[in-house]
């Protein structure tokens, strides 16, 4: 990468930061928690900025280093912001509100659901534009062999993902989370009791980070390791990056970095896991996908 092509991209990182951060303000006012955005923005200006760009590159990596162009591209990396960012991190608010209604009011719930997809929407397609790939280009001729697998593979590897993920969401709460938390552990989740359906609630979570993750996989291009990568990134960082933000009154600075952490480092580990599982062929199409693995 020369000088000028680095500067433009450092440029375009820029452009897509602030843009985030309008089309987040304009998201806010439109349903209603301009009130909050503004008490977020008073007090978190430099946080609310590494967000955005955090955001903004993990975003940008996985669409420069796409195979796909225009609107599929928009839709896929609609699909990915919102649903990593926003729908993943709700649906568990909503699950265990009746423990956090006295932290998290109830009429803001569907409020959050409409600021992130009204973000993602208006982001998405500026920055497939911003990146060059709005415009159709031809595709390689190169077969795509990514995620052709025999539908018994794919039974065993989905089951296997979602035990994986179980045991990851379980094992990092209570060897990542917890300590870091300490006794603002209790003083916050003191009265949080899990359901019994805890289990077959994390294995359908399991199933749809797994079902964000397969256009992903599927469009990028270079080996798997570059699908492994974008992956990771994008469930690590769209999940945890908003913790950065101060929640004030709703989450302890603790907690939250806690949180953080936790959620950084699981979800890294478990999109890596979930690229790499599926990438790993068996049977007699195993030597045709390896070699079509290292065409870009």
């Amino acid at each position: 990468m020369n000088t000028k092509t680095t500067v433009m991209l450092v440029l375009k990182v820029v452009i897509l930061t602030f843009l985030l951060f309008v089309f987040s303000s304009i998201a806010a006012v439109v349903v209603g928690l301009s009130d909050f955005a503004r008490a977020v923005d008073s007090t978190g200006v430099v946080a609310l900025l590494m967000v955005g760009v955090l955001e903004t590159i993990v975003l940008s990596y996985a669409i420069i280093r796409s195979r796909w162009t225009g609107w599929r591209l928009v839709v896929t990396v609609f699909l990915v912001f919102f649903g990593v960012k926003t729908f993943l991190s709700q649906i568990e608010t909503v699950v265990f509100l009746n423990y956090l209604v006295d932290i998290v009011p109830v009429e803001i719930i569907p409020k959050l659901f409409m600021m992130g997809a009204i973000t993602a929407a208006l982001f998405s397609p500026l920055a497939v534009l911003i990146h060059g790939k709005m415009k159709r280009t031809e595709e390689s001729h190169e077969p795509n062999q990514r995620l052709v697998l025999p539908w018994k593979e794919w039974v065993w590897k989905l089951i296997l993902i979602a035990v994986i993920y179980v045991v990851i969401y379980f094992l990092f709460g209570l060897l990542v989370f917890m300590p870091l938390a300490g006794e603002a552990f209790q003083e916050y989740y003191g009265d949080l009791q899990l359901p019994v359906w805890i289990f077959p609630f994390q294995i359908v979570r399991a199933m749809i980070w797994t079902a964000l993750a397969l256009p992903v996989i599927r469009m990028m291009k270079g080996k798997w390791w570059e699908a492994g990568l974008a992956v990771a990134l994008l469930f690590s960082v769209l999940m945890s990056a908003q913790l950065l933000l101060p929640a004030g009154e709703f989450m302890s600075d603790r907690i939250r970095m806690s949180h953080f952490v936790e959620l950084l480092s699981s979800g890294f580990l478990f999109g890596w896991i979930v690229v790499w599982l599926l990438n790993r062929r068996h049977g007699s199409r195993r030597k045709i996908s390896e070699r079509s693995e290292d065409t870009d």
